[in-house]
C-alpha cells in the first residue's frame, strides 16, 4: 500500500472521529452548559449541515489551488476546529467549533478520493478509494469508543483535544507522504459545475442520498429499537454500534475490491441485498441473536456500496472530478439527515420503533430502480457509439 494512502487513511480516521464521538458526549456536554439533550444534539445536526455546505463550498473555493495544500488546509481546519470546540467556554462557541471542523469533511474525502486514484492508477481506483475510508469505518469501531471512554473519565474536553492531536498527525503525515498533484492546467470553477449536466452524475448522487440514507433510517433509532423492542440493556448499545462498525468495515474492503470490475452489478447486488435485510429487520428485531446479525448485514451492504459509488461519480465526471467528488460525500449526509427525520416522522405518528426499517426500505428500492436506469441509459450510450463507429467502416467496405 503506497505510504501516501496510509496518510488519507489517517486524516479520515480524525473526521470520523470527530463526527460521530460527540454523540456518546452529548449528557455530559449538556450538563457542561446547562442545555437539553435537543439543543446539544444541534452539534450532530450542526456538523451534518456543515458537510453538505462545506463540500461544494471548499470545493470551490479551492479550485485552482493543488490538491495536496487543499488536503492539508482541510487538516488544518480539522484541528482548528476540535481545539475550538474543547475551548469553548458557552455552547454557541462549542457548536462555531462543530461548523469549522466540519467544512474539512467534504472536500477532504472528496480531493483524497481524487489523489487516492491517482496515486495507484485507473484500474484500481475503487480499491483506493476503500483503503481510505477504511479510516472512517475504524473510526466507528475504535475511535469513538476510545474518545468516548476519554471523556467519561477525563473529561469530554479531553476527547477533543485527543481528536485535534490525531488531526494534526494526519496534517503531518498528508505533508511528508502525498505527491504533490497541481491542480489541472485549465480547472475552472465553471468547468466542474459543468459535469453536473450530466445525467449519469446526478444519478449516481441520487442514488447515494436515496441508498445510504436508508442505512440511516435505521441505524438511527438503533438505541431505542433495541432497548424497546429487542429487550437489550441499555448498557448494550455500545457493543451493538461496534458491530455496525465491524460490519461498516467488511463491507468496505468487499466494495472496494469488486467496484473495479463490477461495478454496476456491485450496486445491484448491495443494494438489492440492503433493501431485503432492512425488510427483515421489522422481523428479526425482537429476537436479540438475530438483531445482532441483521445490524453487522446492514452495516457491510450500507458501505460496500459506497466505494463504488464515489468510483462512479468519478468516472462520469472525469474532465472534472473534485468538486463532484466533494459534493456526493456531502449526498452522504443529506440523505443521513432526510432519512433520519423521516424515521423520526414515522415513530411520532405511533408505528413503533421498527416502522423506520421501512422507510429505509423505500429509500433503497428507489436507489435500486436508478441504479438500473443508470445502467441501462449506459449500455443504450455504448451500443449507440458503436453503432455510429461501425458505419464509416461499413460504408467503406461497400
Amino acid at each position: 500500500m503506497p505510504l501516501a494512502l496510509l496518510a488519507l487513511t489517517l486524516g479520515a480516521f480524525g473526521i470520523g472521529t470527530t463526527e460521530f464521538v460527540v454523540v456518546g458526549l452529548l449528557p455530559d456536554i449538556a450538563d457542561t452548559y446547562a442545555v437539553s439533550i435537543p439543543t446539544a444534539g444541534l452539534l450532530v445536526t450542526g456538523y451534518a449541515l456543515g458537510v453538505v455546505a462545506g463540500a461544494p463550498l471548499m470545493t470551490g473555493l479551492g479550485t485552482r489551488v493543488s490538491r495536496k495544500r487543499m488536503l492539508v488546509g482541510m487538516l488544518a481546519l480539522l484541528v482548528a476546529g476540535n481545539v475550538l470546540s474543547a475551548m469553548a467556554p458557552a455552547f454557541e462557541m462549542m457548536l462555531t467549533g462543530r461548523i469549522v471542523a466540519s467544512l474539512a469533511h467534504g472536500a477532504f474525502f472528496g480531493i483524497g478520493a481524487v489523489v487516492a486514484g491517482h496515486v495507484v492508477g485507473p484500474d484500481r481506483r475503487a480499491g483506493a478509494i476503500a483503503i481510505m475510508f477504511t479510516g472512517l469505518t475504524v473510526a466507528t469501531m475504535v475511535g469513538v469508543p476510545l474518545g468516548t471512554l476519554l471523556g467519561q473519565h477525563f473529561g469530554w474536553r479531553l476527547t477533543f483535544l485527543f481528536v485535534a492531536l490525531v488531526g494534526l498527525i494526519g496534517l503531518l503525515g498528508v505533508t511528508m507522504l502525498v505527491p504533490e498533484q497541481p491542480a489541472p492546467p485549465n480547472a475552472r470553477l465553471r468547468s466542474e459545475l459543468a459535469v453536473f449536466r450530466n445525467p449519469q452524475v446526478l444519478l449516481a448522487m441520487a442514488m447515494t442520498v436515496l441508498g445510504f440514507g436508508g442505512v440511516f433510517a435505521a441505524i438511527t433509532y438503533l438505541a431505542p429499537m433495541m432497548t424497546e423492542v429487542t429487550g437489550y440493556a441499555d448498557s448494550s448499545v455500545t457493543w451493538l454500534l461496534v458491530l455496525f462498525g465491524l460490519g461498516f468495515f467488511a463491507g468496505n474492503l468487499i466494495g472496494g475490491k469488486f467496484a473495479d470490475r463490477h461495478l454496476m452489478p456491485m450496486l445491484y447486488l448491495t443494494l438489492g441485498g440492503l433493501a431485503i435485510v432492512l425488510a427483515l429487520f421489522t422481523v428479526t428485531a425482537h429476537n436479540k441473536f438475530a438483531a445482532a446479525i441483521t445490524i453487522v448485514l446492514i452495516g457491510a451492504l450500507g458501505f460496500a456500496t459506497v466505494p463504488p459509488l464515489q468510483k462512479r461519480v468519478l468516472d462520469q465526471a472525469a474532465g472534472a472530478p473534485t468538486l463532484a467528488s466533494a459534493v456526493n460525500i456531502g449526498a452522504f449526509n443529506l440523505g443521513n439527515a432526510v432519512a433520519a427525520w423521516l424515521g423520526g416522522l414515522v415513530i411520532a405518528a405511533g408505528f413503533g420503533y421498527t416502522s423506520p426499517n421501512w422507510v429505509g426500505v423505500a429509500l433503497v428500492v428507489v436507489a435500486l430502480a436508478l441504479a438500473i436506469l443508470s445502467g441501462t441509459l449506459e449500455r443504450r450510450a455504448t451500443t449507440i457509439e458503436s453503432a455510429t463507429r461501425a458505419e464509416p467502416v461499413a460504408a467503406a467496405r461497400s
